[in-house]
């Protein structure tokens, strides 16, 4: 039987961004690792990793999905990524020794095995192959995060938060009987976070969707009725 964790990997022959660590690894280093640490559960809500406290161990989620923000000094707070099953977190700055680069916030009920720092790097040390993994990923999402970077540049706040939507139904989508539910809780502040809009302008372009009945939303709920009209508004610029 195929694990929960086995990859795929994209035409390239290459592995996607989104393909997790845990997914990466054999068998037998995916279960040696687990080993070294304790299963610790989370509430929706909860930090797991706050910005600037020192390194003491690494986070391999288990189930459920958090968000990775960091805050700029006006404030402003953008939502770097989001980390589910099978993804570490915590580990740049472990095998760096600085300080934790982001804040990791749980947007439901998490389960995570936690490993200490010294328990991770001396794995590391003698796992060539789990070594290897970790720089993979770490390469897969530097390229995705600058592609991303690249893409949003030429865009408008609107094409952003279109093709924002779009990636969200790809890969936290749920098929119900009124469209494709995202399943993954985001607030209008960290839909805003992920584009580089305000809360304001992600609000306003909501209100101009639901009256479009592109999309229906409810409480920290969101269904795209008509991705069709996103893909239209995603193009919008390179068909301009």
């Amino acid at each position: 039987m195929a694990s929960k964790w086995t990859a795929s990997a994209p035409d390239d022959g290459g592995l996607d961004d989104r393909v997790p660590f845990l997914a990466r690894l054999e068998t037998q280093d995916r279960s040696a690792l687990l080993a070294l640490g304790r299963e610790l559960a989370f509430t929706a809500r909860t930090i797991l990793i706050h910005h600037h406290e020192p390194s003491s161990h690494v986070l391999i989620l288990l189930q459920g999905w958090s968000k990775v923000t960091a805050a700029a000094a006006n404030g402003y707070e953008a939502l770097l990524a989001l980390r589910g099953p099978g993804d570490i977190i915590g580990e740049s700055a472990a095998l760096t020794g600085r300080t934790r680069s982001a804040t990791v916030t749980a947007l439901e009920q998490v389960r995570a095995v936690a490993v200490q720092r010294e328990l991770f790097t001396e794995f590391l040390a003698h796992s060539p192959a789990v070594s290897f993994a970790l720089l993979g990923l770490t390469s897969d999402r530097t390229r995705a995060a600058d592609q991303r970077r690249l893409e949003f540049a030429s865009m408008t706040v609107r094409e952003r938060f279109a093709t924002l939507l779009l990636d969200l139904a790809r890969t936290h989508g749920r098929r119900t009987a009124e469209g494709v539910e995202l399943s993954v809780p985001l607030s209008k502040q960290e839909l805003a976070g992920s584009v580089g809009a305000s809360r304001e302008a992600v609000q306003r372009l909501l209100k101009e969707l639901r009256e479009r009945d592109v999309v229906r939303t409810g409480r920290r709920a969101l269904v795209i009725v008509r991705p069709d009209v996103l893909r239209r508004l995603a193009r919008a610029d390179a068909s301009g």
